[in-house]
């Protein structure tokens, strides 16, 4: 989700009724090197609890990076071991770390020592169908001092092909006592009840199905999704937040992936041309106008659908 739950995604859902956000995968070497974009993602504006995920390979930066954070407002440290990305597993970092599992807790080690705060873990079942080491990893790190696993039901190799195998969590569930999230391919109430019961977890983490709907993870935990006349005025007020989070220029093109799952979603009846033109435009004036009329004029239910 690294580009999707910025700080203005994360007040939105956290508005909604999700009981935990995540920030951004930040990379602990450029924090420690004060890069701007670290320093942006490890922004929580008063979100409580504020959890700040950390990526990296090598154990001294992701403890000075730990250090900064929970210095920073910080109040869990999650470390990345399971981002499928080729730019991150090309650094060894992200689920790369699976395929170490002796390094892989070196990190952990450095981590947990380094700070006061709780460190939990977000990994995939292995790297491959042949290397399937979640449950040793997380009794490792539990042993570590880690205080939370959480497991998407996928290997790295899979990358989001197929389906999330929420069976085979079941078996990290085995392995530990600290309390375990599942992950993967969860789009409705009855898919959280269901990875929950198959997974024996205690609690459900969502991701890509949030995507034009930060309200989903709310919705998934009890709360009421927004109803449908409001959603153009919750875009509108998103755009809005991320012209102000990262300046008009940057800003116009960090929101163009979510106005185009927002449109996806609802409004798919919309014509090419327009939703290009709501795409591409740097005109902020004439998107917040655009995005009201095609939201509004939408014949999608899928927000009563969701609902129901």
């Amino acid at each position: 989700m690294s580009g999707v739950t910025d700080l203005p995604f994360r007040q939105l859902a956290f508005r909604f009724g999700a009981g935990l956000v995540v920030t951004e995968m930040v990379a602990s070497r450029e924090l420690v090197f004060n890069a701007a974009e670290s320093w942006s993602r490890l922004k929580g504006a008063g979100l409580s609890p504020h959890m700040v995920q950390l990526a990296g390979r090598e154990a001294r930066w992701l403890a000075e990076a730990a250090v900064i954070a929970e210095a920073n407002g910080a109040d869990i440290i999650d470390i990345n071991m399971g981002c499928p990305a080729k730019k991150v597993i090309g650094g060894y970092a992200g689920s790369a770390l699976m395929r170490d599992p002796d390094h892989a807790l070196s990190l952990i080690e450095a981590t947990v020592n380094a700070v006061k705060i709780p460190v939990t873990v977000k990994m995939r079942l292995g790297w491959d169908d042949a290397s399937i080491n979640a449950p040793e990893i997380a009794a490792r790190a539990e042993a570590a001092g880690v205080q939370l696993i959480t497991v998407h039901g996928r290997t790295r190799m899979q990358f989001y092909e197929g389906r999330a195998n929420w069976d085979a969590i079941a078996a990290v569930r085995d392995a530990i006592r600290i309390p375990l999230i599942a992950n993967g391919d969860v789009e409705t109430v009855e898919d959280a009840n269901e990875i929950l019961r198959r997974s024996g977890a205690d609690a459900v983490m969502v991701g890509r199905s949030c995507q034009g709907r930060p309200w989903h993870a709310g919705v998934l935990a009890g709360h009421s999704s927004p109803e449908r006349q409001a959603i153009p005025g919750l875009v509108v007020e998103h755009y809005r937040m991320m012209l102000e989070h990262y300046g008009a220029d940057v800003g116009v093109r960090h929101a163009r992936k979510h106005l185009g799952w927002y449109l996806d979603r609802h409004s798919p009846d919309l014509a090419p041309q327009a939703k290009a033109a709501i795409m591409t435009s740097k005109d902020t004036d004439f998107v917040t106008d655009a995005i009201e009329h095609a939201l509004s004029s939408s014949r999608d239910d899928t927000t009563r659908q969701e609902a129901a």
